[in-house]
């Protein structure tokens, strides 16, 4: 009879999930184990984009420079190119992911870290290894069968897929981290809505030195406009750079209703000739694979004590670099929140809060990255290239916009705006960073939401409000500069006040669970010689912000308590409503 294997956290998958909620409780000290049914890490691209919020946790979580070191830069990210081949003529580019002059602006005053480019095959092992470091139990080839659930904890049934036999694991709680078809979700019953495989699309990995075509307009990604590339897909076919500038990745779609083509080493070499448009360079084929483009997302994360997160909660397709980031923030919304009722600190209840936080942010990415892929329509609709024809006529049509003809210039400009819209997929500025939770584990002060008086998808807009990340300023600190962000985190909560707020610190010092406190002000440990903490943090020098370990303000009182002992009611009274003790 086999030992039941016990840990207070079992986590099924060991993707970007997976491997993120293992690093943050590592680091956070909670005993865990991850298995995953496959004999290693991700071994093709996949996810690439890396946004802002991203990088934050990873900083956070002490893996920043790792992933710099090894990540293409937001610099080489972002001139967008829609072409009808690599080789071949190009219609307009779009500066993208911050490298409009001015997004990049925003992007300096919106967080201490910058975007950037790290494949799925790279940035697995960065987490994994940094989790495993501090802790994280880690089992390949080992295969979740099943789980049961009672009032104690889960019970998992998995498989030893190098012996073949099956044991159990004992976990207080378990993370579903089994991507896009995840069993764990559909073992828990979690109700999803949206629909599975709405087109169909091929990636091919390729080596092939493409420098002449690409170095001169560094991008991430090439877009081409040929005869076919409005069949399934993503709205066009796509180039994607892996690294700079020999290792690529082509997206191609294919009528789903058809199914899937034989995906031979020669079909995968034509779609790349067609793509690049040179038939003479050599082309070295890695890898093909075929997968479907979904729309379908999570109701619910969880059931009891079983919690989904990543593409088992939310699946759509690549289109604005949302998947891996927002499975990344999945798990880092989580893993504190688990830490917390597992030490005592927290009711279990705060854990309803992962449902009511993450679910709308789930629903809204998928419908972004859907929406985009149409938006990519009007694109050809400028060339006349939607309406079945001959590619000697999507040829012809290209070409007539250089006439000089009234009917010329105005095919001009639809394709120039058409290709500026694309702006909403590729800097998409504020669907990165402009989360707002609404949950129990939020302290609302009273103040009527002012929404956002700018397009909230396209611009970051900070604020202090309950719900909201705490803002980013560069304040100092002796010598150093650092960013508000390095103050908070680090699995604790933080309180942030200025001068004056002494009955604020008194009352955090008197809590019973830890919490950080930062004193910004003019000699104080923290200063702002900008200014930027007094414009940002919509409060006065004494008032004060609760700030959680994931960064969201939770409790903001804006104005100085009137003594120390109804600061420390106040605090005390909304930790209790936060940590759902209340």
């Amino acid at each position: 009879m086999s030992t039941v294997v016990e840990t207070d956290v079992l986590i099924v998958g060991s993707g970007p999930a997976g491997a993120s909620a293992a690093l943050a409780l590592s680091t956070y000290g909670v005993p865990h184990i991850v298995v995953t049914r496959y004999a290693s890490l991700a071994d093709t691209p996949r996810a690439h984009i890396t946004n802002q919020r991203t990088m934050e946790v990873l900083r956070d979580l002490g893996v920043e420079q790792d992933v710099v070191a090894q990540a293409t830069p937001q610099h080489l990210m972002g001139d967008t190119t829609f072409c009808t081949s690599l080789a071949g003529e190009e219609l307009g580019r779009v500066r993208s992911w911050g490298n409009d002059s001015l997004v990049q602006a925003a992007h300096d005053l919106a967080s201490p870290t910058r975007m950037c480019d790290m494949p799925q095959h790279l940035m697995e092992p960065v987490l994994v290894d940094a989790a495993v470091a501090r802790g994280t139990r880690l089992r390949f080839q080992t295969e979740y069968l099943s789980h049961t659930q009672d009032t104690d904890g889960v019970t998992a049934t998995v498989r030893d897929r190098l012996r073949g036999d099956t044991y159990e694991i004992r976990a207080k709680y378990l993370i579903g981290a089994d991507g896009g078809r995840s069993k764990v979700a559909e073992d828990a019953g979690l109700a999803m809505g949206g629909q599975m495989g709405v087109a169909g699309s091929i990636n091919i990995v390729f080596d092939a030195d493409l420098t002449k075509y690409t170095a001169h307009r560094p991008s991430t990604l090439y877009w081409v406009l040929a005869p076919g590339a409005t069949v399934g897909g993503i709205g066009a076919g796509l180039v994607r750079c892996v690294r700079p500038w020999n290792e690529w990745l082509i997206v191609w779609g294919y009528d789903v209703s058809a199914g899937a083509p034989d995906l031979t080493t020669e079909y995968a070499e034509s779609v790349v000739r067609k793509l690049v448009g040179d038939d003479d360079i050599p082309v070295t084929i890695k890898s093909s694979s075929a997968w479907t483009v979904n729309e379908m997302y999570a109701e619910t994360y969880a059931n009891g004590r079983v919690f989904c997160a990543g593409d088992a909660t939310h699946r759509h397709p690549p289109s604005n670099g949302l998947g891996s980031n927002t499975s990344i923030q999945d798990s880092y919304n989580l893993a504190w929140k688990l830490k917390m009722v597992l030490d005592g600190t927290a009711d279990p209840r705060l854990l309803d809060t992962y449902t009511a936080e993450r679910a709308p942010i789930g629903r809204q990415i998928v419908t972004r990255a859907n929406k985009s892929i149409g938006e990519t329509a009007p694109i050809f609709e400028a060339l006349d290239g939607l309406s079945p024809q001959t590619p000697e006529q999507l040829w012809a049509n290209i070409a007539a916009r250089r006439d000089a003809t009234e009917a010329a210039a105005k095919q001009r400009a639809r394709l120039r705006e058409a290709i500026a819209f694309k702006v909403y997929e590729f800097n998409a500025h504020g669907v990165d960073l402009n989360q707002r939770y609404d949950s129990d584990a939020i302290v609302p002060d009273g103040t009527p939401d002012p929404g956002f008086p700018r397009d909230p998808e396209l611009y970051h807009q900070p604020s202090s409000r309950p719900g909201a990340k705490l803002p980013h300023a560069w304040i100092t600190s002796g010598t150093r500069t650092l960013s508000t962000l390095d103050t908070v985190g680090q699995g604790r909560f933080t309180l942030l006040t200025g001068i004056g707020g002494d009955a604020w610190v008194r009352a955090a010092e008197a809590q019973e669970i830890d919490i950080a406190t930062v004193v910004i002000g003019s000699g104080q440990e923290y200063e702002d010689p900008y200014g930027d903490w007094a414009r940002l943090s919509e409060v006065s020098d004494a008032g004060a912000l609760l700030v959680r370990p994931d960064g969201f303000v939770a409790f903001r009182h804006a104005s100085a308590a009137p003594d120390a002992g109804e600061a420390g009611e106040l605090l005390t009274d909304a930790l209790r409503r936060i940590l759902g003790h209340a």
